[in-house]
């Protein structure tokens, strides 16, 4: 059955078969995804993080499908109409859906009319019409079964006639006839419910929608089923039923015999009433479910470009978290992001204390050796923007606006009332703010990032989904970067490959009680770190501190003898074999190939030697919005500025210009060529020139664009 299995998933992805079962057992033997596509390549053929992914995702599909199989042949069994071959049937359908259809006759069910013309004993009846025999007589047929229980012929036939109707709408055969005129002509429509015409405004793009359900975006379909949800539209999945019924007719009457007519008015009965039903549903539910996978998706790419936005690293940060009723906060950062300081200052409206505000800032500027200010692009943002550039400081200042989207949710979780119980929400939120300049992968994941900002329509997709792309996403990020283990938060290191929320405690506890860790090895000191989880999460930490310089690289412990050997063989030390660049073109990779190591592991190597621990953030950049825009009144068709792209959807980028309402620019007007994939022309975090399109004061709507604008 495995072997099996493996060959479904090989042809399903276009893997081989070898790829695909190393794949699986190693998955079966509990190795995480970063692990194996990071030090297993042998054994995966050099497979990415998203291919074991889908084998993964496969693999519990068809895990799945085992445990159903095996409660659809115990529930057969016990009805005692398993025969052979339909336990063979079974046994040989690897399609979910194929396996419901073959089910389906046999399922229990709640009583319906068909049952309960079955206990009447009508189905000799049934099976008698549904021959078609041109010499039977109606009457004569129905007559034997007229009795107490059956009033006459014409009760009996009604009785044989949903029996017909039951049976024909569970048979495999009719429901794929369906389900091609489905998949062919299927249309969505939706319209609105009569009394919510004003208060669903928001979907009257769709009051009176038809379109071809193979047309229909994902973000349009996620729309229109929120709208029906919210109970302001009613939506439908429909076909041509004359069309369709003509297609079942043919397949099942025979002739134009009495029965044949009885059968006829039976398949049109269980059509309405019980297959197209089943089958809309059914089609709703997948339509729903691609665009559920397209949105968690993109999604999914948005949360991976801002994790991966660049990090300031290793400066001294003054955070501010911009206010006018109630001030900025600021607070202090060392360069690990330790809190060193916090105040309230007013240098906006309406309570102004410029000099207060200059004073405390100078101060603080100049004992605590600021060397970046991260401001938030909250309200106030862009006065106090303008209040920093006029400051008159001993040295030049970074300035960086911070997207502050789920700062207010990290400043009220348990983590942060756990590393700050003494300070209140908006220092918290303050500090968040500026450890998202110095690291934002470090900070970010100590939000659901469901709550960061960027994506489209996540509260309407299923959850479980969502939870697992973003789960993959964010420790793909994690392990792709590595971890300082002496200063990874609890959270931070939740995601580092095998170790979980209770080693990752565990780690923050130990390095509480017994100080920085000196080396990887020391990891096995901690509670409950096991060999195997040591395994799969060592090479992913760094210890900077470590003597052995290979401990702040990404050479997994289990190959740190290999490289001692070429160290050795060059007759110099591991430090040396990283510092000089020389030393390592002379190792021939081919003289170290064994058995349990091949060049793709060597090549690996030998690009960490080159640069050990490197990060593959790039640098960061900073935007500077027009000085003389700062609010929606501000802005005039035909206008180019300076922008920060936020968020990306399947329609378009959403971009902040500085005004505290993100501008949207249409995948129609990314660029001067069709764009079908607006991921592939921007990217979370990239500074983009836009011309503003329109302005919508009172919807708060920007409209923009980025055709025919010269680069500065």
């Amino acid at each position: 059955m495995a072997s099996q299995v493996a060959t479904l998933i090989a042809q399903e992805l276009n893997i081989s078969v070898h790829q695909t079962s190393n794949t699986i057992s190693l998955l079966d033997d509990g190795a995480t995804i970063p692990f194996i596509s990071r030090y297993r390549k042998e054994a995966t053929g050099g497979l990415d993080e998203v291919a074991i992914q889908s084998i993964e995702q496969r693999l519990r599909y068809y895990h799945e499908l085992e445990k159903r199989r095996a409660t659809i042949l115990k529930t057969i069994e016990a009805q005692d109409k398993l025969t052979p071959e339909l336990a063979a049937s079974i046994n040989a359908c690897w399609d979910a859906t194929a396996l419901e259809d073959i089910y389906l006759p046999y399922k229990p069910k709640r009583k319906t009319r068909a049952e309960a013309a079955r206990q009447l004993g009508l189905e000799p009846l049934a099976d008698a019409i549904m021959r078609q025999d041109m010499r039977d007589n109606l009457h004569k047929l129905a007559a034997p079964f007229v009795g107490d229980k059956v009033a006459d012929v014409q009760a009996a036939i009604a009785g044989a006639q949903d029996i017909i109707a039951e049976r024909t709408s569970e048979d495999a055969q009719i429901r794929n006839i369906l389900r091609r005129s489905f998949r062919r002509e299927a249309k969505l429509k939706s319209h609105f419910i009569k009394g919510k015409e004003i208060e669903g405004r928001n979907y009257e793009n769709y009051y009176d929608y038809s379109q071809p359900l193979q047309r229909v975006s994902s973000h349009q379909l996620l729309a229109i089923r929120r709208g029906e949800k919210e109970g302001f539209l009613r939506v439908s999945v429909d076909v041509d039923d004359d069309r369709a019924l003509d297609n079942i007719c043919r397949q099942v009457v025979r002739n134009r015999s009495e029965a044949a007519a009885v059968v006829e008015k039976a398949i049109e009965d269980g059509y309405k009433r019980l297959l197209k039903p089943s089958i809309e549903t059914e089609f709703a539910a997948q339509s729903k479910a691609r665009a559920d996978e397209e949105a968690i998706n993109l999604f999914a790419q948005n949360v991976r470009q801002l994790l991966f936005a660049p990090p300031l690293s290793r400066k001294r940060i003054m955070a501010i978290d911009p206010g006018m009723r109630t001030g900025c906060k600021i607070v202090c950062l060392d360069e690990q992001g330790n809190m060193l300081y916090h105040d309230v200052i007013y240098p906006v409206a309406p309570h102004y204390d410029i000099e207060g505000a200059t004073a405390t800032l100078t101060r603080l500027v100049k004992k605590y050796d600021i060397q970046a200010f991260a401001l938030g692009n909250g309200t106030g943002s862009r006065e106090t923007e303008r209040f920093l550039k006029r400051l008159q400081l001993p040295h030049k200042i970074e300035l960086h606006v911070v997207n502050e989207s789920g700062a207010s949710i990290y400043s009220a979780s348990k983590a942060a009332r756990e590393e700050f119980p003494n300070e209140d929400v908006t220092v918290r939120g303050a500090v968040s703010i500026g450890r998202r300049l110095l690291d934002p992968l470090a900070e970010l994941v100590k939000i659901d990032p469901k709550s960061i900002g960027v994506g489209q329509y996540q509260h309407d997709v299923d959850q479980n989904k969502l939870k697992d792309a973003l789960q993959f996403t964010v420790e793909s990020c994690v392990n792709q970067v590595g971890v300082n283990l002496n200063t990874a938060s609890k959270e931070l290191l939740t995601y580092v490959a095998g170790l979980g929320s209770s080693l990752a405690q565990n780690i923050v506890a130990y390095r509480a009680e017994h100080g920085d860790f000196t080396s990887r090895r020391q990891l096995m000191d901690v509670p409950k770190m096991g060999v195997k989880t040591f395994t799969q999460a060592a090479g992913f930490l760094r210890v900077p501190e470590s003597v052995n310089p290979l401990d702040n690289s990404a050479v997994h412990p289990e190959r740190y003898a290999l490289v001692e050997h070429m160290a050795k063989d060059c007759g110099c030390s591991v430090a040396d074999l990283i510092n000089d660049k020389s030393l390592r073109e002379r190792i021939n990779l081919r003289q170290y190939v064994s058995d349990e190591v091949g060049e793709p592991t060597l090549v690996d190597i030998m690009r960490e030697l080159e640069k050990p621990g490197r990060d593959p953030r790039q640098g960061v950049q900073q935007v500077e919005f027009d000085e003389n825009v700062s609010d929606i009144k501000d802005l005039h068709e035909g206008m180019v500025l300076n922008g920060i792209v936020t968020n990306i959807t399947q329609f378009g980028a959403f971009v902040d210009v500085g005004v505290h309402k993100e501008g949207l620019v249409h995948i129609s007007q990314l660029a001067e060529k069709r764009v079908v994939d607006a991921t592939k022309v921007v990217k979370i975090g990239q500074i983009v020139r836009v011309r503003v399109l329109s302005v919508d004061i009172d919807r708060k709507r920007i409209a923009l664009s980025m055709k025919g604008i010269v680069e500065k």
